[in-house]
């Protein structure tokens, strides 16, 4: 894979006093609304600056998220990620649900059901009126739409799909589009979908995802457009492993926290960094 590391993201079990109300958001999967001090969201914005503010000219303008199996993030990273790139003040964001078979971002952002994706390729729908504004201001959404019980490879393998990724990537510069799509080794779609954006972050989820999984669902892309892996889920037992990452003079969450002198939580879980093979 191409140099660089993937930054850490962990995300706090423990309530912190500095929430605010997520408007009808989903407040356990959109921590960056619900605990913006939260170690969570700090993590979520080093993951925006490693991915858009790389010193090569390549920045990613189209980013797919997606994982070896179900159940290990991705939706939670896609989202997270795209807030955190919305909240950038020279950038807009759009995410994408790709996942036609078994949508929830539309759920997450409290927009009710209605069409999407799936509506627009098959011929049903203007895109501009299916994108969906969300409580934040340059954060809109294109939900999947109607579930796909027969064809979502074929729809999203589409001749009309390929000119939709180079539309919404053309169509503003300051805009980045976050595709969520489908686990790799359960379904098609992501294959077909990685020919089409720029850049690929793969999700893992510690403890559970085999490494051979791993390497399969990595081998079955194009390497150069990798951008890295994110470990999901990771358990720290002991305050020790976690003042290895975060160091043990408190800095972090006298400022990550917003309150002087607080303790660490107990138990985290989250992202830790998966280094590239050639780092």
């Amino acid at each position: 894979m191409n140099g660089g590391r993937m930054c850490n993201i962990y995300e706090s079990l423990e309530k912190t006093g500095e929430e605010r109300d997520a408007g009808g958001l989903s407040e356990e999967s959109l921590i960056y609304f619900s605990q913006p001090r939260s170690l969570a969201a700090e993590q979520f914005r080093k993951l925006r600056t490693y991915l858009l503010k790389s010193k090569s000219s390549e920045v990613p303008g189209t980013i797919m998220v997606t994982s070896a199996t179900s159940g290990e993030g991705k939706s939670f990273v896609s989202a997270n990620l795209a807030i955190g790139i919305a909240h950038d003040l020279n950038s807009h964001a759009l995410l994408v649900d790709c996942d036609l078979r078994d949508p929830s971002l539309a759920h997450w952002f409290g927009l009710g059901d209605g069409n999407g994706l799936s509506d627009y390729l098959r011929g049903d729908g203007n895109i501009s009126e299916l994108i969906r504004k969300t409580q934040l201001e340059r954060l809109s959404l294109l939900p999947a739409g109607k579930v796909e019980e027969d064809n979502p490879t074929e729809l999203i393998g589409s001749n009309k799909m390929e000119a939709l990724v180079h539309e919404l990537k053309s169509r503003y510069h300051d805009r980045y589009v976050i595709f969520d799509s489908t686990p790799l080794l359960a379904t098609s779609e992501p294959e077909v979908l990685a020919k089409l954006v720029d850049g690929i972050v793969i999700v893992v989820r510690a403890g559970i995802t085999p490494r051979e999984m791993v390497k399969q669902a990595i081998a079955s892309l194009e390497e150069k457009k990798i951008l890295g892996l994110v470990l999901n889920d990771v358990q720290f037992r002991s305050s020790g492993l976690a003042s290895r990452y975060f160091g043990s003079d408190g800095y972090y969450y006298k400022y990550g926290y917003g309150r002087k002198g607080s303790s660490p939580p107990g138990k985290l879980k989250g992202i830790r960094p998966f280094r590239r093979k050639d780092s």
